[in-house]
């Protein structure tokens, strides 16, 4: 359970970073992650605002139409607004949350592990009695989130985060900064893995974390859960 006298309010994380290593090619934040936990929040009637590294118009990846939450996100003005123009680290009120989600997508990998406003962003929510949850790659942003009493917060904890095995399977892992469910691991966390790109959804405390795309509509589900 969350602390009651929170703001049933939750705070975004999407990456500010388009290019995927030196290969060329763009990222960004996935589409899908964003929207099916950003509907699932909003149908519930939570209010979301959105933060990355850099603030601004954050770059999108996996923007496919078929998907109807995407679909509906692409082509509401104020949802897309927000992603145009998401806020800086350094204008965020933590107190103002219930909960951070970090969104994924392979542009995570670069800029959100060393980020130290996000992490204390994060921290503070955490140990005001809020939640962290994330999905996909967007538990790099955890990677170096620390507690006042100098622990990472995932120490201890069982988590999801897309596995070395499916970042062998896409063929991005000579290409990634780092391989993010052994650099959990490193920091103490238990890595609870499911089959390649199925849902897995992993509660832990108020950790709320999920393996890959397939898993963004259920850590919104679990979220909205926790907030309730």
């Amino acid at each position: 359970m969350t602390n009651s006298n929170l703001p049933k309010r939750t705070l975004i994380v999407l990456t500010s970073h388009d290019q995927l290593g030196s290969t060329g090619k763009k990222t960004g934040a996935y589409l899908s992650e964003i929207t099916h936990a950003y509907w699932t929040l909003i149908r519930a009637g939570i209010e979301v605002d959105f933060v990355s590294p850099k603030g601004g118009a954050a770059p999108l990846d996996g923007v496919d139409r078929k998907d109807a939450d995407n679909a509906q996100f692409l082509d509401d003005p104020t949802a897309m607004a927000r992603v145009q123009a998401t806020l800086r680290p350094d204008q965020i009120d933590p107190a103002r949350y219930a909960a951070i989600y970090y969104a994924g997508g392979h542009g995570t990998m670069w800029d959100l592990a060393d980020n130290a406003a996000l992490a204390r962003i994060a921290a503070t929510i955490y140990e005001a009695g809020g939640i962290v949850s994330a999905v996909c790659h967007g538990p790099s942003g955890l990677v170096n989130i620390k507690l006042s009493s100098g622990e990472y917060l995932v120490a201890g904890k069982e988590l999801a985060a897309f596995t070395d095995e499916e970042e062998r399977a896409v063929e991005l892992t000579e290409v990634v900064p780092f391989l993010l469910a052994s650099t959990l691991v490193q920091r103490g966390a238990r890595h609870i893995a499911a089959p390649n790109f199925k849902a897995n959804v992993v509660t832990s405390e108020r950790l709320i974390t999920g393996q890959n795309p397939a898993s963004a509509r259920g850590v919104g589900e679990a979220l909205v859960a926790a907030l309730s």
